[in-house]
């Protein structure tokens, strides 16, 4: 589908909501560039494992801070069905960040105010022409407060666990339901609490419930509000 006018598109939401599916499934329809914030914030976290700036779960914030600038993120074209990788530093490490792992670090390593003014510089960047779709926990109040489109998901906890279970099942990655209810519970609580940028629906986005919406119809329904935004911009 092609617009008439460039877009940016905003898509916050709760962890294992479904955002990156439908952030990608909307870039490929619109011909527009995805950019997963979340992912970033993972290959932050997953540099910090691989950097040994990780000791159980305390992260070594000062060694951090002197390494942050040379922390690159990119996402690239791939030949999955999805069509984009996150790339780090050179490397793609799309399947690595998903682990349990990274999960259980990203939120406190994505709550310091350092990671995120790093990050959202990088993001800025990556949007500054438009005609992005792009997806995270601030996009549509911090980092693109002026987006044409702004899309808030949310579903039930069972549900999400239950999707975040399946995918790391369809990855070879092993994970209990009750670690992953724990996960996404303990980062609701985190993402919605923290000082900097807390989770948060925008005054002017549009709430998508999709507990019970396929992935052919949350699309339809996006592509639907794109329209309507698209004519009015």
């Amino acid at each position: 589908m092609k617009l008439k006018e460039k877009l940016t598109i905003a898509i916050d939401g709760y962890s294992s909501c479904g955002k990156s599916t439908l952030a990608k499934e909307l870039a490929r329809e619109l011909g527009y560039l995805y950019i997963d914030s979340g992912a970033m914030y993972r290959a932050v976290t997953l540099y910090c494992i691989d950097n040994n700036l990780v000791s159980g779960d305390h992260i070594h914030i000062e060694k951090l801070q002197q390494q942050i600038d040379s922390i690159h993120i990119e996402f690239r074209r791939h030949q999955d069905i999805m069509g984009f990788a996150t790339w780090l530093n050179g490397r793609n490490v799309e399947k690595r960040i998903r682990e349990i792992a990274v999960s259980n670090l990203v939120s406190p390593v994505s709550k310091l105010a350092f990671v995120r003014e790093a990050l959202v510089k990088q993001q800025r960047e990556l949007g500054r022409n438009k005609e992005i779709v792009m997806d995270g926990r601030d996009i549509g109040t911090v980092v693109f407060p002026d987006a044409e489109v702004k899309i808030f998901m949310t579903a039930t906890p069972e549900i999400r666990a239950q999707r975040r279970f399946d995918e790391l099942m369809n990855k070879g990655t092993k994970a209990s339901m009750e670690e992953i209810i724990n996960n996404i519970r303990q980062r609701d609580y985190i993402d919605s609490h923290r000082d900097i940028s807390p989770l948060r629906q925008a005054e002017d986005a549009v709430v998508l419930d999709n507990s019970y919406l396929s992935r052919e119809e949350q699309l339809q329904w996006a592509l639907d509000l794109v329209k309507k935004k698209a004519n009015k911009v």
